[in-house]
């Protein structure tokens, strides 16, 4: 699962005009990847290039317990939640930023290979959609672009920014699926996926500045506080 992974970003933005501005959502979606990039790369984590584990991908994930066990998961849920809803002074922003957060582990159960742990036990999890790129490849846009479309519909404000940030989202995930695999571990790796979160959450926030919540009027809509 990789853009995915933002269409829960999408749904809590379309939920509510409490909801926080699209980039934080960008952010609560992808967390505990950009802390597994910063993990992998500092050796607290780590990630191996095994060609043919997957039929989608050569990543054995071998070890992620503090950012993809379910109760790592939840921890960074928790944290990322309270400081947006103190930021924000606002509890449905702050629980909306953490649900988000924490659908992150969900999703991954579908896709990957069971190296999933509950709190980083032995126990391993994952449905495997990654051997099943007949399933996975359109459910990851139809996630993507039903939430996408609800975001739209709920919102106001120019259609450029997001359709532009779809754009770039869909080319990314083509390139994701039909780049050539690496045939071995550098760290180049975990920092082409700190860039390749790093463009759709910057876009994110450029296009939370354009567009406000329909149900957002007067004074709400002027101050744009999030």
């Amino acid at each position: 699962m990789f853009i995915g992974h933002w269409a829960p970003a999408f749904v809590a933005g379309a939920v509510s005009p409490e909801s926080p501005r699209l980039g934080t959502l960008f952010i609560a979606a992808q967390l505990v990847d950009w802390a597994f990039v910063a993990f992998a790369l500092t050796g607290i984590e780590g990630l191996r290039i095994v060609p043919g584990i997957t039929a989608m991908n050569p990543l054995d994930l071998y070890h992620m317990p503090y950012t993809h066990s379910l109760l790592g998961t939840a921890v960074f849920a928790a944290l990322f939640g309270l400081i947006v809803g103190a930021g924000l002074r606002n509890a449905v922003a702050g629980t909306l930023a953490g649900a988000v957060v924490l659908s992150h582990w969900f999703l991954d159960l579908l896709v990957h290979r069971p190296d999933l742990t509950l709190a980083g036990g032995d126990s391993r999890f994952g449905w495997g959609l990654w051997n099943r790129p007949l399933i996975e490849m359109p459910l990851e846009l139809i996630l993507l672009c039903g939430a996408f479309a609800w975001y739209v519909r709920s919102t106001k404000g120019p259609l450029g920014p997001p359709l532009i940030l779809l754009g770039v989202l869909l080319l990314l995930q083509a390139i994701n699926w039909f780049a050539p695999d690496p045939r071995e571990y550098s760290a180049l790796i975990p920092i082409m996926g700190f860039v390749g979160f790093a463009i759709p959450t910057a876009l994110a926030f450029w296009v939370g500045r354009t567009r406000w919540h329909k149900r957002q009027v007067g004074l709400a809509v002027a101050s744009a506080r999030r």
